[in-house]
């Protein structure tokens, strides 16, 4: 009866949220509605730059920012008749199942001109495993990375590390500071791996390394995997108390006031500490392995698609069209401090400049984005046995082979 009355209620709120897409005749508009999770202010910005060219539409922008509601409503909202009608598509494995429900459009380059410009690497991640056709226009790339405060830096005497060891002792100097060197903590158990990707992707070797498992030459319990992942243990004194018990949020937090001087994060962090941290100069490193070189990891995050039952199809596919271009790539890039996926865009900020060339000389393809498949997920299956490790009631090791044992299932 419990399920029953959620998904009466879950139908109700999809209903009650869903955007008219009618004609409005007093006006002579209509009205394109884009679902998505993201800050819904920015959206509005950027899409009334549209609606200056195309006086003749209305886009309306609604975000639902709690990921595993957005992924429920999305879904329930395609399956009926008051969908959006275009929508933010998570990435590869995550995108299969809409696809595979015929719940959205295919994309092509004579309807999206834009698409045949698009780096293949990037433009896979938008595409149906199984018929290999576009279903989205890829909105962003996305890099992992450690952001630091410049001010804390400088005042402490420390420069981001060019050696594991300097890492380390800058840490320990932080910390008998009474400064929180990494605000990183593991109760919301998505950060984890993403985490652990930062730290531990130059140590298990990067594309090479997974290609090496895909082929299935090589197991996740390989003594360098292990010993990436089990970087969250040795950098453990130096995260906030209890770091299990930490949340996302709650790292932020720890960041934003000043309390912690490095926050290992994706490249949407910059946008958010960018509005909510003004006093702070951000600073980007890519953590250093004993080894030499670290890698910055990355990965194509998400896609705009087309609702299969959108109302205004031709209207769609011309905002489609616009979300491919390389005007819609720049103003992106500019007003949210993250890359665009539209080649050849040149991020105007200075910072993201910097991140752009880190990634174009030692970038890596963030590895979970690459076995998020299965069911339960592998993502979701490795998320829980990070923390399972973080509490220290599995080791690393342990940890490796729950994943090889979900990716055993599928690949």
């Amino acid at each position: 009866m419990r399920l029953a009355a959620a998904a009466v209620a879950l139908a109700m709120a999809v209903t009650a949220c869903a955007p008219s897409t009618t004609t409005r005749a007093d006006q002579g508009k209509i009205t394109l509605s884009v679902w998505g999770w993201g800050p819904e202010a920015n959206y509005d910005k950027m899409f009334a730059e549209y609606e200056k060219a195309n006086p003749g539409v209305d886009v309306d922008a609604r975000s639902f920012t709690t990921a595993t509601e957005y992924d429920t409503i999305l879904s329930t909202g395609l399956a009926g008749d008051n969908g959006p009608d275009l929508a933010w598509l998570r990435a590869g494995a995550n995108l299969q199942p809409l696809v595979e429900a015929g719940r959205l459009l295919p994309l092509d380059t004579k309807d999206v001109p834009g698409l045949a410009a698009y780096d293949e690497k990037v433009l896979r991640y938008a595409k149906g495993d199984k018929d290999g056709k576009v279903y989205g226009v890829p909105f962003a790339v996305q890099t992992l990375q450690v952001i630091y405060n410049k001010k804390i830096f400088a005042d402490n005497g420390i420069t981001p590390p060019k050696t594991y060891d300097e890492m380390i002792s800058s840490a320990q100097k932080l910390k008998a500071k009474g400064i929180i060197p990494f605000a990183f903590g593991g109760k919301d158990d998505w950060m984890l791996p993403i985490v652990a990707s930062i730290f531990g992707t130059a140590h298990w070797g990067g594309d090479d390394f997974i290609a090496a498992v895909k082929a299935k030459q090589k197991k996740f319990a390989d003594p360098r995997f292990v010993e990436g992942i089990d970087q969250l243990n040795k950098l453990k004194p130096y995260f906030p108390d209890n770091a299990a018990g930490v949340s996302y949020t709650d790292a932020q937090i720890l960041f934003s006031s000043g309390k912690a001087a490095m926050f290992p994060g994706g490249l949407w962090e910059l946008n958010f500490f960018g509005e909510n941290a003004k006093d702070i100069e951000l600073g980007v490193f890519t953590p250093p392995v004993p080894e030499g070189q670290g890698l910055m990891p990355g990965f194509t995050d998400g896609s705009y698609g087309v609702n299969v039952k959108t109302r205004h199809k031709a209207e769609a596919l011309k905002f489609a069209a616009w979300l491919a271009s390389k005007d819609y790539g720049q103003l992106y890039t500019d007003t949210l401090r993250i890359f665009s996926a539209v080649p050849g865009v040149t991020p105007k900020d200075p910072l993201l400049g910097e991140v752009s060339t880190t990634f174009d000389r030692h970038g890596a393809t963030y590895f979970m984005n690459e076995f998020a498949y299965g069911n339960p997920s592998s993502a979701a299956v490795f998320s829980k046995a990070l923390q399972e490790m973080l509490l220290g009631r599995i080791t690393a090791k342990q940890a490796a082979e729950q994943l090889d044992k979900s990716v055993s299932t599928w690949l």
